[in-house]
């Protein structure tokens, strides 16, 4: 039965596109049993995340269109944007794919690792809805163990790739353990938002953030049990800032020479790593000046990002070899499994008849017949009973001169040395 990965993201589809095709995870469950229930699905696994919504399926090759219009309606879009957004890997592709997908090989973010968890919760929930049977399971605990080595091999997720991100791990490159240190944000926006996440996720225990609006300030400290004060109220708590970030909307410095001079005084010269991440400025360049400060601007932490970004791509090409190795593994194990209901037919057939033929033989042997002939007529039945069909098939394929499978009797009949 084949193998497909049915779906879209980010390298594929817009946003809102992305969010028509997207799956709650209220529904997930429910969304799986109807994927089930297609004619002749026999596994799925849904996977639904911001940037992606792909469908893992073994089934018959018919169900390749029954999942892609599925998909299609459940997005309601046309034919011509799902021609242009969607895409299907089958067998070896769709394993490479989602092993890819696994190492964060194919993330927005290159090598961020939230997929695994998301993988690992799609492959979950997919089993409660009956979904997951041998193949995909066997699958996705293959790529469970394919992203972790990747990442403990190559190291691919260690460094920072986002400016918020960045500006922390900088942080704590300087400070060490962030637990004991006051931070201060100044602004309420994404850019310090996402700041104040990474930090309070580091366990950081005192942090202010300071806002011209003190009402947003005070919505935004309350996410990180934070204390909210009034930009015109910077100055008062300044010296408080072991690490300050920056990121207003102001068209002037908000942070100047003079205030940062007092807050040194007050800290008795303790170190200040200040971060302004603003376009215009923030933070005055002579600020920089002063000793005991670490100033960092936008530019400074995008030379950062734009190197650990080349060494994210330098390690995600490393990380090609361990797919391929994963892949053939896997693949080995997915042929083996088919040659295994080859085999299992072949016995069942060979069965049937060797169990007819005997219980006719010891009828015959109890009737007083010739023992000596019995058993010879049963060895030349079953023998010609086993060999009937591929004998026709034989024939005919030297009649219509099929080299390949006159190749592969020979390879399976000839005899041992």
């Amino acid at each position: 039965m084949p193998l497909l990965a049915t779906g879209i993201s980010h390298h594929t589809a817009p946003l809102e596109t992305r969010e028509r095709i997207a799956i709650a995870r209220t529904e997930y469950v429910e969304r799986v049993k109807k994927l089930h229930a297609l004619d002749g699905i026999e596994e799925v696994v849904v996977v639904s995340t911001c940037n992606r919504t792909e469908i893992y399926t073994i089934g018959p090759k018919q169900s390749r269109e029954q999942v892609h219009q599925w998909l299609q309606a459940k997005g309601g879009l046309s034919d011509v944007e799902m021609d242009a957004h969607c895409y299907v890997h089958e067998r070896e592709q769709a394993v490479r794919h989602l092993f890819r997908v696994a190492g964060g090989l194919e993330s927005l973010v290159l090598g961020e690792s939230q997929i695994v968890g998301q993988l690992k919760e799609s492959w979950q929930m997919a089993h409660e809805a009956g979904g997951v049977g041998k193949v995909l399971d066997r699958l996705f605990q293959h790529a469970f163990a394919t992203g972790k080595r990747i990442r403990s091999k190559t190291g691919i997720g260690e460094h920072p790739v986002s400016v918020a991100y960045t500006t922390v791990m900088l942080a704590k490159q300087i400070f060490g353990d962030l637990v004991s240190k006051t931070v201060i944000l100044v602004g309420a926006g994404e850019m310090v938002e996402l700041c104040g996440r990474h930090l309070h996720d580091k366990g950081l225990s005192s942090l202010i953030i300071a806002n011209r609006s003190v009402g947003r300030a005070t919505e935004l400290a309350e996410q990180f049990g934070a204390h909210a004060v009034s930009l015109a109220d910077l100055p008062t708590v300044l010296h408080k800032a072991d690490i300050l970030i920056s990121s207003t909307a102001s068209l002037e410095p908000v942070i100047h020479l003079e205030p940062v001079k007092a807050a040194l005084k007050l800290r008795r010269n303790q170190p200040m790593f200040l971060v302004d991440i603003a376009v215009p400025r923030d933070i005055h360049p002579d600020v920089g000046k002063l000793g005991n400060v670490y100033l960092y601007t936008i530019d400074d932490l995008q030379k950062v990002v734009d190197k650990n970004l080349s060494k994210r791509s330098e390690a995600a090409e490393a990380a090609s070899g361990d797919v391929s190795d994963s892949v053939e593994e896997f693949m080995r194990w997915l042929n083996s499994q088919r040659a295994a209901v080859y085999l299992q037919n072949l016995h069942k057939h060979a069965r049937l008849n060797s169990e007819e033929l005997v219980s006719k033989a010891l009828r015959k042997i109890q009737a007083g017949k010739d023992l000596e002939k019995v058993i010879t007529q049963l060895a030349n039945t079953l023998a010609k009973r086993i060999l009937h069909l591929p004998s026709t098939r034989l024939r005919q394929a030297a009649e219509e001169q099929d080299d390949e499978l006159l190749k592969v009797a020979n390879r399976l009949f000839e005899p041992e040395d």
